[in-house]
């Protein structure tokens, strides 16, 4: 009984961060902005995948979460780059 009213609340919990995290991507304004948000939403997708591992007692999605978690960083980082480039170029044009 307590375990379905915690389900209940952090599943509302994760579904409202998510949507706020879909809201931030689609208005932006940067695309530093974007990333954050699409970080954020991936992290939260793979709490929600832990979350469900640890109720249910099984690791069926550990690859799925292990391949989030991956994509996640590499994205970051190419994010990251993309941007300093854009930034040393912007410099070296004044």
């Amino acid at each position: 009984m307590v375990v379905d009213v915690l389900v209940w609340i952090f599943g509302t919990m994760f579904a409202v961060a998510a949507l706020l995290a879909v809201i931030r991507i689609i208005r932006g304004p940067s695309s530093i902005d974007r990333m954050v948000a699409s970080d954020a939403l991936l992290t939260i997708l793979i709490c929600v995948l832990v979350a469900d591992m640890i109720i249910r007692g099984h690791t069926d999605t550990l690859p799925l979460v292990l391949a989030l978690a991956m994509t996640a960083f590499i994205a970051s980082i190419a994010v990251a780059r993309h941007v300093t480039r854009q930034e040393a170029n912007a410099s070296e044009r004044f």
